[in-house]
C-alpha cells in the first residue's frame, strides 16, 4: 500500500452530515453547493456527501429523478471544485446499461472531469428499484488515493480488503445508517482502518429521509482505528479532518444557514 506523504501541506477531508428534501433535486444541488463553499473556505481537498444525497434516500421515487452525471444543474459543482482544488463527492440514481438503475456516486473532480462508483452490494430492500453496479476507480486527490463505498458496501470486508490492496490511503463511504445498524457498521469501519492502516470517512444523513431517521453522527477513522472526530447527533455540519506531517486534527462544523 502507498504511504502518505507526509512532507506535503495541511490535506483536509470532510464528510458532509446533510438533509435531503424528496425529490427536490434543485434545492438539494443548492444546499450541496452551500455546504460545499463552506467547506472550500475551511481548506478541505475531498467532500463526501451520503447516500443518495442529491435525491434523498427516496426509494419509491427514484425512478423519477435518474441524474446524468453532465446534468447542467450539476455544472456549479465542476466550478467549485476547480476554483477550490477540492474533489465532491454527491450520492444519486444512476441509469446503467440496459436501462437498470443503479446506486451512484458522482466525483467531481479538480480538473473538471466527473468520476462515477456504482454501489456494488445493493441491499435486499433496495433490489425491487436497484441493480448492483460495479464500482469504480480510486480517486487521485492530491497526492492521495481515494476508495469510494456506498453504504452496504462497507459491510463487505472484502470490499475494504480490496480498496488497500489496490494502493487506498482513504476509505470514504456515503451511508444511510439508522441506529439499529450503527454499532454494528461503524465497528467494521473502525476495524477497517486498523486492519488496513487506511484513513476511514463516513458521511451519514441528518435527520429523516425515505421515512427513516438516521442515526447522524458523521465520523472520520485514523490509521490505527482511533477516531479523529465525529458529530455529536444528527444536526447537519462538517466533520472535518485535517492532516500534516503525519499528525490528524478534526472539528465539526455546524452548517451555515
Amino acid at each position: 500500500m502507498l504511504s502518505w506523504n507526509m512532507d506535503a501541506g495541511p490535506f483536509g477531508i470532510a464528510a458532509a452530515q446533510s438533509s435531503s428534501l424528496a425529490g427536490d433535486v434543485p434545492a438539494n444541488v443548492a444546499s450541496h453547493l452551500r455546504l460545499a463553499q463552506q467547506a472550500a473556505t475551511r481548506g478541505v481537498h475531498l467532500l463526501v456527501f451520503p447516500e443518495l444525497s442529491l435525491t434523498g434516500y427516496e426509494l419509491s421515487i427514484a425512478h423519477r429523478h435518474v441524474l446524468d452525471p453532465h446534468h447542467p444543474l450539476l455544472v456549479p459543482f465542476k466550478h467549485i471544485a476547480a476554483d477550490a482544488c477540492m474533489a465532491i463527492v454527491a450520492g444519486a440514481p444512476l441509469r446503467g446499461e440496459s436501462g437498470v438503475l443503479h446506486i451512484g456516486a458522482l466525483a467531481f473532480l479538480p480538473d473538471g472531469k466527473v468520476a462515477v462508483y456504482t454501489k456494488q452490494h445493493v441491499h435486499q430492500t433496495e433490489q425491487h428499484v436497484f441493480t448492483s453496479g460495479k464500482g469504480g476507480s480510486l480517486l487521485q486527490v492530491g497526492n492521495t488515493q481515494v476508495a469510494l463505498a456506498i453504504c452496504a458496501d462497507a459491510s463487505f470486508p472484502q470490499h475494504a480488503a480490496t480498496a488497500a490492496a489496490q494502493g487506498a490511503h482513504l476509505y470514504a463511504a456515503g451511508v444511510m445508517i439508522d441506529d439499529a445498524g450503527f454499532p454494528r457498521k461503524t465497528a467494521l469501519l473502525r476495524q477497517y482502518a486498523s486492519a488496513h492502516a487506511i484513513t476511514v470517512l463516513m458521511a451519514n444523513y441528518a435527520g429523516i429521509t425515505g421515512g427513516e431517521i438516521s442515526a447522524g453522527k458523521s465520523a472520520i477513522w485514523a490509521e490505527d482505528g482511533a477516531e479523529i472526530v465525529a458529530a455529536p447527533d444528527t444536526h447537519e455540519c462538517l466533520v472535518i479532518a485535517r492532516r500534516r506531517y503525519g499528525a490528524w486534527q478534526g472539528e465539526v462544523v455546524p452548517s451555515a444557514e
